[in-house]
Formats: C-alpha cells, structure tokens, sequence
C-alpha cells in the first residue's frame, strides 16, 4: 500500500494532487501545529496577466493551535473578497462555468475552522479531477511521535509498505528510519504541469488548482496524470 500524508491546505497547487493520485491513502495531519501560509492562502492569476492571492483570516493567537481547531476570523469580509478575486479573474476562461456554482456556494456558507473548509475543498476537487484515493484522518489513528517518527508510525499503523513524500522531504526525513522498518520511501517527482492559461501571456507556474481547472477543465485529471513523473 502506498500512502502520503499531508495537512489540508487551501485550494493547493496542481502537485498536491498529483502527489496524492499516485498513493492509495491520503493521511490528513490535522492534530500538527497550524502552519501560517500554506495553510490558509494561495495564489491566483490575476486579469492583467499576473498574480494575486487569495486567503483566509486566522483570529489572532492561534499559532501553537493544531490544525483542526484553528478559527476563522470572520469579522473579516474574506469570503467575498475571496470570490470576488476568482470570478474577476477566471469569469472569462474557457470552463469556470463547470466549477463557478460550487465556488459561489462555498463562500456563501459561514465557515468556522480553516480545517473544514479545507477539507471540504480538497474532497470536491478529489472528484473533479477523479482521485480515488482513500482519505484518512490522523486523529482517527491515533498515533504518536514527532517529525519522521510520527510519519513512521502512521504508515505501520495503516501497514503501507510505501511512503510517498514530496521532494522537499528530502531536507527533513530520516531516510534510515524509514529504510530501518521496511518502508520504501519515494520522492514525488514534479514538474509544472504546463497549459494555456487564458489570462496570461506567459505561463505562471504552481498557481492553485483553480486556475488548472478553469483553463482546462475536465481534462485537467487526466493531464495530471499523463505528467506524472517516475519517483526518485
């Protein structure tokens, strides 16, 4: 079995998904300490060809938060201002009109924890782009250790023998650890996946899946797939 496991971060990067068609199980971290950035913004492209982003407020003095109960600040107008950078910017490419309806909904609906939000979005785009990866909690498995030895354990709790981490593992995974228990680590090898972006004349790599899906709509599943690179 393989598996990867990641937090749930807000509309991420055409990678993450590929990262995660490549595996069986999908492990969401949701008991890690919550993470500024990554975790609640991302980028779009912008009418004039460049990009922007969109992102969520956190209330204040949530740093050492886990994820899963990490607040919205929702004194804050983020919801429209949200939608309305992504209708300006996509409202005139080629297939917005297949995931509009959803998008407005989702900024109509009060949000109160950046994780379900998060989740939320990650499941619906799992189905756009036909991921059939099983999706895990890792509360639900209750697990412990830190770093590589909490991504140890839960990969011998669910008996993978495979371990898929992006390439950025590299800096921070014990290798022998995973080598030592039997679990062949492999490293996402990722290259922007390349498409004709509507509003810019020159490609912007790893923007948010929004832009994939609006340029290139129901293919976008299969063009993840056909640049999907060997493991390193």
């Amino acid at each position: 079995m393989k598996i990867t496991i990641h937090q749930a971060n807000y509309f991420p990067y055409p990678g993450f998904f590929q990262k995660v068609s490549l595996s069986d199980v999908y492990v969401v971290l949701d008991k890690v300490q919550f993470q500024f950035d990554i975790t609640n913004r991302n980028k779009i492209i912008t009418p004039d060809g460049s990009w922007t982003r969109i992102s969520v407020p956190i209330k204040k003095d949530q740093k050492f938060f886990e994820i899963r109960n990490v607040e919205i600040n929702n004194d804050l107008p983020w919801a429209e201002e949200n939608w309305n950078l992504i209708h300006k910017s996509y409202n005139e490419s080629p297939f917005f009109d297949l995931y509009k309806v959803f998008l407005y909904s989702l900024y109509k609906k009060r949000w109160n924890l950046i994780f379900d939000l998060n989740l939320q979005i990650l499941k619906k785009i799992f189905d756009w782009l036909d991921i059939k990866t099983e999706i895990v909690l890792e509360s639900e498995l209750n697990v412990t250790g830190t770093s590589s030895k909490r991504l140890l354990n839960i990969c011998k709790k669910l008996g993978a023998d495979t371990y898929i981490s992006g390439i950025g593992g590299k800096r921070y995974l014990d290798e022998k650890l995973f080598e030592k228990n039997k679990i062949i680590l492999k490293y996402q090898n990722y290259n922007p996946i390349r498409y004709l972006q509507h509003m810019s004349k020159s490609f912007i790599p790893n923007l948010s899946i929004i832009d994939l899906l609006a340029n290139v709509g129901s293919e976008s599943g299969k063009l993840l797939n056909e640049n999907t690179l060997n493991y390193k």
